[in-house]
Formats: structure tokens, sequence, C-alpha cells
């Protein structure tokens, strides 16, 4: 029963949890914009490619 009393009032698991969700939040956002951003370069190199062919 102690164990639970002590591990409920530990705040280093909480924080850590805290710091894991926003590492998380973090890297979804940037595979976000590189996503966008890879999609955006995409289309330019095809249509460089296209008018250069013409």
């Amino acid at each position: 029963m102690k164990f639970i009393k002590k591990f409920v009032r530990d705040t280093k698991a909480a924080t850590a949890i805290e710091y894991g969700l926003i590492a998380a939040l973090i890297a979804v956002a940037g595979i976000t914009a590189m996503t966008s951003v890879g999609e955006g370069v995409s289309k330019t190199f095809d249509n460089v490619a296209t008018n250069l062919g013409e």
C-alpha cells in the first residue's frame, strides 16, 4: 500500500509524460509541415520539368 501512495504522489512521472506528449505534438506538427512543403516542391519540379520538355 505504501508503494501505491508513494507512486501517486510522485510528480516526476507526470512531468515525463507531459514532456513526451509535447515531443509527440512537435513531431506531428513537423511531419505535417514537411509533407506540405514536400508536395509543393514536387509540384514545382514537375512544372519545371514539363516546361523544359516543351
